[in-house]
Order: C-alpha cells, then structure tokens, then sequence
C-alpha cells in the first residue's frame, strides 16, 4: 500500500504542476493575443523614395545623352562638303576630257 500512496502522491504533484504551467500558458497566450504588432515602414518608405529618385535621375540623364546622339546622328554626314564638290567636278571635268579626246580622234581619224 506505501507504494501506491507514493505513486498517487507522484501523479498529484505532477498533475497539479501541470496546471500551474496550463495556468502560466493562458496568460501568456492571453498576452499574445491582446498585444498588436504594428510594422513601421517609414525609414523603409525614405530609401525607397530616395532610390527613386535616383533612378529617375538617371533615366533623365540616360534619356538626353540618347537624344544628343541623335542629334549628332540626324546631323552626321560621310564626307564634307568641300570633298564632294571636288569629287563630282573632278569626274566632270574626268568625262569631258575623255569625250574631248574620243572626239578629237573621231574628227581626226
């Protein structure tokens, strides 16, 4: 009979134990519940804005190096004009030379 006296007297102890940790749980579950977690994004919000503005800054800057360029481009031109006004006198003057001396061997032969 001692021994289960003792075994009884085990489970007691032990039993009332755990209802003190279920007892500890519910307040801390309690606690959990009434607690609202809030998040704070307005530093978050800051670099956000800041790396926005960056990146508009740079896009802005992307955008007038292209129109530059393409400015540069619709201007752009192969050869001055100095050179072809040469070159097309120089073929010119080429040809009429040529059919001068065609003609020239014509009219003498």
């Amino acid at each position: 009979m001692g021994k289960i006296e003792e075994i009884t007297e085990l489970l007691v102890n032990e039993i009332s134990s755990f209802e003190k940790s279920i007892e500890r749980l519910e307040k801390v579950s309690e606690k959990l519940h009434s607690t609202k977690i809030s998040i704070d994004i307005k530093e978050y919000k800051l670099v956000l804005e800041s790396h926005q503005k960056q990146i508009k800054a740079i896009l802005d800057s992307q955008e007038r190096i292209l129109n530059r360029y393409e400015e540069l481009l619709k201007d752009a031109k192969i050869y001055p004009n100095w050179a072809v006004i040469v070159f097309i006198v120089s073929l010119l003057s080429g040809i009429a030379s040529t059919t001068f001396v065609l003609l020239a061997k014509i009219w003498v032969a």
